[in-house]
């Protein structure tokens, strides 16, 4: 998103376009999947004067705004992404921590089944399954 169309969308919500607002957008862009803590680094790189805090706040509002979206990929802090991704499954390696990302359809005879037989419509989007990636399986992950 253009810094001019992102700051149209929050003036036409009453808020206006700050630095810190474009660095931590800027900075889930960049990483892909991030957590918090993960922007926070980021952004302290360009302006170490933005506590985390702010950092929170921010995710937050760019995620009312449908900017960024946020998954839960483990125990600890959600992940945020941009919202204009593909939906998709995300895949967690135990091992080493990496996150691959599948077609959501390769779900959709379960989550069919599922809706039919127990009425449970499953949000595709925000699926994540948790394994050991190839490789961690065969060893070759340094």
């Amino acid at each position: 998103m253009s810094e001019s169309s992102l700051a149209e969308m929050l003036r036409s919500r009453g808020l206006r376009l700050t630095a810190q607002r474009q660095l931590v957008l800027q900075a889930v862009l960049d990483l892909g999947h991030a957590t918090p803590e993960q922007v926070h680094t980021a952004v302290r790189e360009v302006a170490a004067g933005v506590n985390i805090t702010t950092i929170y706040r921010t995710l937050e509002l760019l995620e009312r705004l449908g900017l960024v979206t946020h998954t839960h990929l483990s125990h600890g802090s959600p992940t945020y992404h941009a919202a204009g991704e593909h939906q998709h499954v995300h895949l967690v390696c135990r091992e080493c921590g990496a996150i691959d990302e599948i077609d959501p359809e390769l779900l959709r005879p379960l989550a069919d089944q599922l809706a039919a037989q127990r009425g449970f419509r499953v949000d595709i989007g925000h699926v994540s399954l948790f394994g050991v990636c190839e490789r961690c399986e065969n060893g070759d992950h340094k």
